[in-house]
């Protein structure tokens, strides 16, 4: 019974909490591996009335043995962001390591765990959003079986275990059957009321295993803003170590 488990975990979890992060752990177990990625973002915030700023981003992404991913985040234009670089240390347990530089004014500052629920450089990306999502951080519930855009999905909710600090009280996710691949999160605020909803296209495949969407789109149903992404040029095993992710070189991040 014990290797059946191993083996079959959905077909071994009894309750809806287990199936959900039976569900969760296999999405991770995937994406295991892939050691490191660079790739090129265009970022197009839009306001309630549909006018647009673009901002043009390198990302750069570290994955961690025994811990979460480290990444960093390059602006590159418009010039009012330009240099700005964002850091980010995940942790598989505990509080997650962020900074930011804001070149004019010359200076890293840290970011809070308590300011995690903030607007990332004004879009509608929370800082904890953009953080790798460590299975460990959160709770799981399997709700139900769903169709979504003619895919066979797993509907599960999750739950944060840093309930203080999260703008989140839940968030569903449609994760599909045959790669588990996240196609659609609802995230609801702390009133239990629908904030925002994250919807992934065109995911592509690399290194035969590894899925990343091209494109990401996260509207704010409350204040009527959105917020594209747009992936390109992703590179994986490019070669980088720990020490491309240093707070102390932000400043000469390029």
């Amino acid at each position: 019974m014990i290797l059946f488990s191993l083996l079959f975990p959905l077909a071994a979890a009894a309750t809806p909490e287990e199936k959900g992060l039976a569900i969760a752990r296999e999405a991770d177990l995937r994406d295991a591996g892939f050691i490191d990625f660079t790739a090129d973002l265009l970022m197009i915030l839009k306001n309630k009335h549909g006018q647009k700023s673009v901002r043009n981003i390198r990302v750069r992404t570290l994955e961690v043995a025994d811990d979460g991913d480290k990444g960093l985040t390059i602006f590159d234009n418009p010039k009012d962001v330009k240099g700005t670089a964002f850091l980010t240390f995940s942790h598989k347990q505990g509080d997650d390591d962020q900074w930011l530089y804001l070149p004019a004014l010359k200076r890293v500052k840290r970011i809070s765990s308590r300011n995690k629920s903030g607007s990332f450089m004004g879009s509608e990306f929370a800082y904890e959003d953009i953080s790798s999502q460590e299975v460990e951080k959160y709770t799981y519930k399997w709700i139900r079986d769903d169709i979504y855009d003619n895919r066979e999905c797993f509907v599960v909710e999750r739950y944060p275990g840093d309930k203080k600090n999260s703008g989140y009280t839940r968030q569903v996710s449609w994760i599909d059957k045959s790669e588990y691949r996240q196609w659609k999160v609802e995230y609801y605020d702390r009133k239990n009321s629908l904030l925002k909803t994250l919807t992934a296209k065109k995911y592509q495949q690399y290194l035969d295993k590894y899925w990343r969407a091209d494109q990401m789109y996260m509207v704010n149903h409350q204040n009527g803003k959105s917020t594209d992404l747009v992936w390109s040029n992703y590179k994986f095993q490019v070669g980088l170590k720990v020490r491309d992710f240093n707070k102390n070189s932000l400043k000469r991040a390029r």
